[in-house]
C-alpha cells in the first residue's frame, strides 16, 4: 500500500513542503495569471487559510526555483521566465507591534537582514528612508526589478482593537508608520526598480489605511479568477486527499461519501466572489483528515474576543447574521474608531457569501464549524457557570427525544444564571438572542429569522425526523405564538419534507428575566 503524503498543517513554507514532498494543492495556475498580467496586489482571506504559503509561494518563484514546480501547472503550462529576482518578504507574523518604536525598530532590522542577505548596504536611519535604499540598492546591483512581499499587514492594528482607547490610540499609531512606510512604494525613482508588489491580510481598512498612500493595488479579494486561489475545491479535496479520505471513512466506520459529505458540512462552504464557487478552510481541512475526527480546529485557533465585544456592544441582532444583506462596498473596508460589523464578520471568516441577487450580498455561516463554535463562543460570554454550561450542551439532545420538560427545565436554569449587570435590554429580542445561541451552541439545527413568504419565521430547529418551529413572545402568552404561527402558516415549508412538525409558542418575561410559559401542538 502506497503510504499517503503527509499534511503540511502549520507549515507555509512552499519549498519545505516541496522538498519534503508534503502534500501540495496546486495554485500555481492562479499565482502564474497574478504574476502575468499585474504588478500590485492585495488579497485579504481570514486566518489560516493559505495567505502566508501563497507569499512563500511567490518568493520562490521570483527566486527562480524552477525544481521546487516541478510537475505542477506553472512548469508545464505557465510561459514563465525562470529568472532570479530580488525579494523582500515583510511578514508581520513576526514583527513586534507593541507600541510603534518598537515597530519600527522591528522593521530596520527586517530590512537590515534582506539588505545583509544580498550583500547590499543601508546607511540612512530612518525606516522609510531604508526601504527606498534597500529597494534602489538591490535594482542597482542585479539589475532585476525588485519583489516586494507584504503577508497580515495589517496585524499591527487589529491586535489591538477591541482593548480599551489605549490599546486603539496605539493601533492608530502603528497605522501612522505603516503609512508613510508603505508609501515608499509609489515614489516615482522606487516604482520604476519593482517588478511585483503583493500585500495579504484579513480586513481592507480605508482612510486611515496604506491603502489611502498606496492606492495603486489592485484589490483581487472578490475577483471571480482568484474565488479560489486560497482554500480548497470539492474537486481540488476528492483529487488530491483520496487516501486520507479513506482513512478517515475506515477509522470512523462510514462510508467515503458519507465521510466527504461530513467533511463537507462541517468544513467547505466558503464563498468569495459572485461566482458561485466554495472551498474549504485548508488548516480545518488536514487537521480533520491528520487526526481522523470532526473537531472545530480552525476556531480553537484564535478567540474572537474582538469581534464578540463588538456585537455586544454596537447590541448586534445576533439570530440576524444567518440573513445578512448588505451591498460590496459596506463589507470591502471599515473605520479603526466605527468598525462596520458586517464588514469584520466576513472579512474574519465568520460568514461568508450565501448568494448575490443583483447589487444585494447575502450572508451566512460557511459551515457547522464556525457556526457551532462562533455561537458557543458568544454564549459563554453571557453563560458564567459550568452547570448552566453543561445544562446547555444537552439541550440538543432533548428537543431530539422530544423531552421537552426536561428542556426548558434546563432553559429556565441557564436563563437564571445570567448575571443582570450583563442584561442590555429585557425585550424579545434580548430573549430570542439567547434562546438562539443555547439552542445552536448545544448542536442543533436552529435557524434563525427564516424567511416566509407571510412573514419570518423566529426559529426553526430541524432533526433528520422533525422540525420545530418556534415563535417568540414578551409578557404575552405562549398561545399567542401559536395562534401566529398557525395563521401565518409557518409550517407550510415544512411540510414536503416528510418530517413531524412540533409547533412551540414560548412567552418570556421580562420582570423574571426568564420562560414564563410554554405549549406545543402537533401541526395539523
Amino acid at each position: 500500500m502506497t503510504p499517503l503524503q503527509n499534511l503540511p498543517i502549520g507549515n507555509s513554507s512552499f519549498e519545505s513542503i516541496r522538498t519534503q514532498n508534503d502534500l501540495y494543492v496546486d495554485k500555481t495556475r492562479h499565482i502564474f495569471q497574478l504574476v502575468d498580467t499585474g504588478q500590485y496586489y492585495f488579497m485579504s482571506r481570514p486566518r489560516r487559510f493559505g495567505k502566508s504559503l501563497t507569499v512563500s509561494t511567490l518568493k520562490c518563484l521570483f527566486e527562480g526555483k524552477k525544481d521546487l514546480f516541478e510537475g505542477l501547472w506553472i512548469a508545464e503550462h505557465g510561459d514563465w521566465e525562470w529568472k532570479a529576482h530580488p525579494v523582500i518578504v515583510i511578514d508581520f507574523n513576526g514583527v513586534p507591534h507593541q507600541r510603534p518604536d518598537i515597530m519600527r525598530e522591528a522593521l530596520s532590522l527586517t530590512l537590515k537582514q534582506a539588505a545583509k542577505r544580498y550583500g547590499v548596504s543601508i546607511e540612512t536611519q530612518f525606516v522609510e528612508t531604508q526601504f527606498q535604499e534597500l529597494i534602489l540598492g538591490l535594482e542597482n546591483r542585479f539589475g532585476e526589478g525588485v519583489v516586494v512581499l507584504v503577508d497580515e499587514y495589517d496585524k499591527p492594528i487589529i491586535s489591538h482593537l477591541g482593548k480599551g482607547k489605549e490599546a486603539l490610540e496605539i493601533a492608530k499609531e502603528n497605522w501612522d508608520v505603516m503609512k508613510y512606510f508603505f508609501g515608499v512604494l509609489k515614489e516615482t525613482y522606487v516604482v520604476s526598480c519593482l517588478r511585483f508588489v503583493f500585500f495579504t491580510g484579513v480586513s481592507k481598512f480605508s482612510r486611515v489605511s496604506i491603502f489611502s498612500e498606496l492606492n495603486n493595488l489592485e484589490d483581487v479579494t472578490m475577483v471571480e479568477d482568484y474565488a479560489d486561489m486560497m482554500g480548497y475545491t470539492q474537486e481540488e479535496l476528492e483529487r488530491d486527499f483520496g487516501g486520507h479520505i479513506a482513512a478517515l471513512a475506515e477509522s470512523l466506520d462510514l462510508s467515503e461519501q458519507d465521510a466527504i459529505r461530513e467533511l463537507a458540512a462541517y468544513y467547505n462552504g466558503y464563498r468569495f466572489s459572485r461566482k458561485d464557487l466554495r472551498v474549504y478552510n485548508p488548516f480545518s481541512l488536514m487537521s480533520a483528515l491528520k487526526q481522523k475526527a470532526f473537531k472545530n480546529y480552525w476556531f480553537e485557533t484564535g478567540t474572537p474576543t474582538f469581534l464578540v465585544n463588538l456585537l455586544r456592544e454596537s447590541q448586534f441582532p445576533l439570530p440576524m447574521i444567518e440573513n445578512l444583506q448588505t451591498d460590496e462596498t459596506s463589507f470591502s473596508t471599515y473605520e479603526l474608531e466605527d468598525v462596520n460589523p458586517d464588514a469584520i464578520l466576513f472579512q474574519t471568516g465568520y460568514v461568508t457569501i450565501k448568494n448575490v441577487d443583483g447589487h444585494i450580498y447575502c450572508f451566512d455561516y460557511p459551515n457547522r464549524e464556525v457556526k457551532n463554535a462562533f455561537l458557543k463562543h458568544l454564549l459563554t460570554s453571557y453563560v458564567k457557570t459550568k452547570d448552566a454550561y453543561s445544562q446547555m450542551l444537552r439541550l440538543a439532545a432533548f428537543l431530539r427525544e422530544e423531552r421537552l420538560d426536561d428542556f426548558f427545565d434546563a432553559m429556565a436554569a441557564i436563563f437564571a444564571s445570567i448575571p443582570h449587570t450583563l442584561e442590555t435590554r429585557r425585550d424579545e429580542a434580548y430573549f430570542h438572542t439567547i434562546f438562539y445561541l443555547m439552542v445552536s451552541a448545544s448542536g442543533a439545527d436552529a435557524r434563525s429569522e427564516v424567511l416566509h413568504y407571510r412573514g419570518r419565521i423566529d426559529l426553526a430547529v430541524e432533526f433528520p425526523d422533525k422540525v420545530y418551529v418556534i415563535e417568540f413572545k414578551c409578557n404575552q402568552s405562549a398561545k399567542a405564538a401559536l395562534k401566529q404561527i398557525r395563521d401565518k402558516g409557518y409550517a407550510d415549508m415544512f411540510r414536503q419534507s416528510g418530517k413531524k412538525i412540533i409547533l412551540m409558542g414560548v412567552n418570556f418575561d421580562s420582570e423574571k428575566r426568564n420562560v414564563a410559559e410554554w405549549e406545543v401542538q402537533a401541526a395539523a
